[in-house]
Order: structure tokens, then sequence, then C-alpha cells
């Protein structure tokens, strides 16, 4: 069966329509506001799809990401009580806004840069900072550092590889699809059983 290699060609089909790089700016912008999907999974198929552009689609991804940030900041300020929290609540991501607090607690700023970095949701590290008034420069300057270092990394990964690597994973995809999907059960049942 090779559903996943579908889904890669498709995905690369994606990546190369006219309005692609708008979508890209937008999904990164809202990504770190509240949209569920992460930015690399637009990111990546559209790098791999024009390697020659995979480090100037890393530069939208982490300005558009850094001003989604910074709106999300705005939105904890002022709307955390009302809007905000109730979200979360909503959203079942009420567990991780609460380690957020700690890690806010006992890390400041550095806890902006692992989570920019990292695939913990982004998206509450932005809301929460401003719901608990954190320092706007400081916030700005670690989601500039972190966003970027992600999404360079990305590019940097896919323009170095180039042509062969989009060949080389597609050739590839279904074993490293099944196997993600294989480790992920397990990691289900682990979790869940044990």
């Amino acid at each position: 069966m090779n559903i996943f290699t579908k889904m890669y060609d498709a995905c690369m089909r994606w990546a190369r329509h006219k309005y692609a790089v708008y979508i890209l700016g937008f999904i990164s912008f809202i990504e770190s506001i509240f949209f569920p999907i992460p930015t690399a999974a637009m990111l990546a198929p559209m790098a791999l799809s024009t390697p020659h552009r995979a480090l100037s689609l890393a530069g939208l991804s982490t300005v558009t990401s850094v001003l989604g940030g910074i709106v999300g900041y705005l939105i904890g300020a002022l709307a955390f009580e009302s809007w905000v929290l109730p979200a979360i609540e909503e959203f079942g991501y009420l567990p991780t806004y609460e380690k957020a607090v700690v890690w806010f607690a006992d890390f400041g700023v550095w806890v902006v840069l692992i989570a920019g970095f990292s695939p913990v949701p982004y998206k509450i590290f932005t809301l929460t900072a401003g719901a608990l008034s954190m320092a706007f420069l400081p916030f700005v300057l670690a989601s500039i550092i972190a966003r970027a270092a992600q999404f360079y990394l990305i590019g940097g990964l896919v323009k170095w590889g180039g042509e062969p690597m989009r060949h080389k994973l597609r050739q590839y995809v279904d074993w490293i699809g099944w196997g993600f999907l294989i480790l992920a059960v397990i990691a289900y049942i682990i979790y869940k059983y044990v």
C-alpha cells in the first residue's frame, strides 16, 4: 500500500500552487495564535518542491510567525480571562497551559526560546506570555531567535539536500510513514496502559 507516497505527491502539487506562499504566511501567522497544525508541516513540502526558495520560505515563515506571536501576546494580555482561558479549556490545552505558567516562573524568557524551536505548542506560550505580562521586547527577541532557528534549520536542510533529497524521500516515504504510525500507536498504548 502506497498511501504515504500518494499523500507526498499531493503535498508536492499543493506546495507549487500559485497561492502557496500566501497560504504558508497565513498558516504561520495563525499557528502562533490558535491553529493546531504546525508551520513546519507546510514549510517542509514547499521547500522540498522548490529547494532554491527554501531559505526565503523560511524567512517568510519566521516573520509571519513572530507577527502572529505578537498578536497572541496581545490577546493574552488583553483578553485572557474572557476569551483565551475558556478556549484553552475547551480544546484540552489546560494541562499544557498550567505547565507553561510553571515554566515561565522557573525559566522566564528561556521558555519562549524552547517553545519557539521545539514541537511544544508555541501558541500556548505566546498567549501565556501576554497573560503573565512578560516583558515585551525579550519575548519578541526570543521568538525571533527560536522561530528563525526552527524554520531555517528546515529550509537549510532542504536546500542542502536539494532535488536528490526530494526523490530519495519519495522513494522511502511509505516506510517512514508506516514507521511513524506504528511508533505513534506504541507510544499511545504505553501512555494509556503503562
